[in-house]
């Protein structure tokens, strides 16, 4: 894959530091030199100590993403919310685990993008998941198609500019109409899940009450800190686990058997072309019938 800039008035004098400000970090500079991609500076292939001078168009010719023969190829569909050169947004369904492990290897988001890759000829077949969610969350899904535009949003997500949004059902009322979660999360030491504790690590949760029902509450969720299972865990420990979330004590008797947590939105402004990206994903039915 090639991509090419020229070079301002603004930008570093050497290929290094310039590379660095367009996402191709030492270690990427290295693998893709090792790997067979190229770097150039108009006609001529360069390493990074070059100088560089206002107006040089900038190349870099990265290596194609080989396929890993021990990630299968499933075929089974996925939902396509967006797609571009460098981008994969799908809208993942409940019960569909995100990447192989032990318990499946064959059939999980990551296999099926790449059955995707493989069906229309690309040349990177490498899925970079970049948003993950549990199994039995549904919803919105960004997936890097190549390495640099992996390293891009993974800077997206230390500046804190790719932007996500939930909706979850949670047991009982009387929460603020405008709430923050301040407490750390630690794994479980004998369990399976997560738990509040004081050596844990920093994690923040806002919500907004979108609609109270009569023994449940619909609320919008932002995460300020990606911990595992974090929207899970501070709902239950401020005593509104969500519903059908069996692992936090949430209710299974009130018509949904999974935890009733929805990917709703993703916005990120497109490192590439500069545009802003806004994507957003309906509640699912069985979601959607519990507010009905």
């Amino acid at each position: 894959m090639k991509f090419s800039w020229i070079v301002t008035n603004d930008d570093p004098k050497t290929l290094k530091k310039f590379l660095n400000t367009r996402g191709i970090s030492h270690r990427m500079y290295k693998s893709t030199k090792i790997g067979g991609g190229q770097f150039m500076v108009g006609s001529r292939e360069v390493d990074a100590a070059v100088n560089l001078r206002v107006s040089d168009q900038v190349t870099v010719i990265l290596p194609a993403e080989l396929s890993d023969p021990n990630v299968a190829v499933s075929h089974q569909p996925i939902s396509i919310v967006y797609e571009d050169d460098n981008w994969l947004i799908v809208d993942k369904p409940a019960g569909l685990t995100v990447v192989p492990g032990p318990a499946n290897r064959d059939d999980t988001l990551v296999n099926r993008v790449k059955g995707h890759l493989v069906d229309h000829d690309a040349e990177d077949l490498v899925p970079h998941i970049i948003t993950r969610l549990d199994r039995f969350t549904s919803g919105l899904v960004l997936i890097s198609k190549h390495r640099l535009a992996n390293s891009l949003a993974n800077e997206l997500l230390v500046n804190k500019t790719l932007h996500k949004k939930y909706q979850a059902v949670v047991m009982g009322v009387g929460l603020l109409e405008h709430g923050f979660i301040d407490r750390p999360i630690a794994k479980d030491p004998i369990g399976y899940g997560q738990i509040i504790a004081d050596d844990g690590k920093p994690a923040q949760t806002e919500y907004w009450v979108n609609h109270q029902f009569a023994n449940k509450t619909l609320v919008d969720v932002v995460l300020h800190t990606g911990r595992t299972h974090q929207i899970r865990v501070h709902f239950a420990a401020i005593g509104h686990p969500l519903l059908g979330d069996e692992l936090y004590q949430g209710p299974m008797n009130l018509g949904i058997h999974r935890q009733a947590l929805h990917a709703t939105e993703l916005s990120f402004q497109d490192p590439f072309s500069d545009r802003g990206l806004n994507f957003k994903s309906q509640l699912p039915q069985d979601i959607s019938a519990l507010l009905n």
